[in-house]
């Protein structure tokens, strides 16, 4: 396939900085197909063209880890090797954020609102949950069960962390591009510099508020989809009987867990004190 070609599995670990590159070029690519093809359904077919488009690099990625799982036996060494993989998929998660908010901010409203229809509903239905203690239990359970599901999608289907994780990407994306939106119809009522540095604020502002909690959850959902992935491919090698494995897999859970503790306490405590 012609996406395929473009981005190599073997170099982009790397070479990290090209998942940028290939989840904005996929979510651009993705936005016009599935506006074109059936709007009814663009909200999530443009999630299953950027995971269609993505599936082959992290196919042939978590099959490597699984590998690396057998050659190494220090379980340091392993998850070092393994943080090179997280970083790739951090910044393809960020590109098609990145990428999406952009498209929600400077397309038509028409066209935007058909394509973010069910992200709008999720967001919706986020936000009107209570701001306090309750709402970290509430963001904790809701995360946990996002992890597990990114954990036994990938361990059912290999890479199937891919497509929670790209439609939390779209989620978060419409999120920043309407606050982002929303800045700029305030900052349109001035003139002059400040109005221009309104504008800039805004776009800044709008990434900074959802990926600074953002990207550590998304970090965890990563890390659980890549546990899955291995045991999935040790399964299908008769692997999973190497008690290595098993170990690696449940300390990657664990860092995910211990990660997603962070990112709510953030999300609650933190991002609210800067915006």
């Amino acid at each position: 396939m012609v996406l395929e070609s473009l981005f190599s599995p073997f170099i982009i670990k790397r070479k990290p900085w090209e998942m940028l590159a290939a989840g904005a070029l996929y979510s651009v690519i993705s936005f016009f197909l599935a506006y074109m093809v059936f709007r009814s359904a663009a909200s999530m077919l443009m999630v299953f063209f950027i995971v269609m488009a993505a599936l082959p690099i992290f196919f042939t990625t978590i099959k490597s880890e699984e590998e690396i799982d057998n050659v190494f036996s220090n379980e340091w060494a392993m998850l070092k090797e393994h943080t090179k993989v997280i970083d790739f998929l951090i910044l393809f998660f960020v590109g098609v954020t990145a990428t999406l908010a952009l498209l929600y901010v400077f397309l038509p409203s028409e066209m935007v609102d058909q394509i973010f229809s069910l992200q709008t509903q999720t967001i919706t239905h986020i936000n009107s949950g209570a701001t306090s203690t309750a709402a970290l239990k509430n963001i904790l359970l809701n995360n946990v069960k996002v992890m597990f599901f990114s954990f036994i999608f990938s361990f059912i289907f290999g890479t199937g962390a891919l497509f929670i994780l790209t439609w939390n990407a779209s989620v978060v994306a419409a999120a920043i591009g309407a606050f982002i939106k929303n800045e700029l119809a305030i900052a349109a009522s001035s003139v002059g510099l400040t109005g221009v540095a309104a504008y800039f604020s805004a776009f800044s502002f709008g990434f900074l508020r959802y990926l600074l909690h953002g990207i550590p959850e998304m970090l965890s959902y990563w890390i659980a989809g890549l546990a899955g992935g291995i045991i999935s491919v040790a399964v299908i090698k008769h692997h999973l009987g190497k008690e290595k494995i098993l170990f690696d897999a449940s300390q990657l859970m664990l860092i995910a867990m211990g990660i997603l503790i962070v990112a709510g306490i953030m999300e609650v405590y933190l991002t609210p004190l800067f915006f």
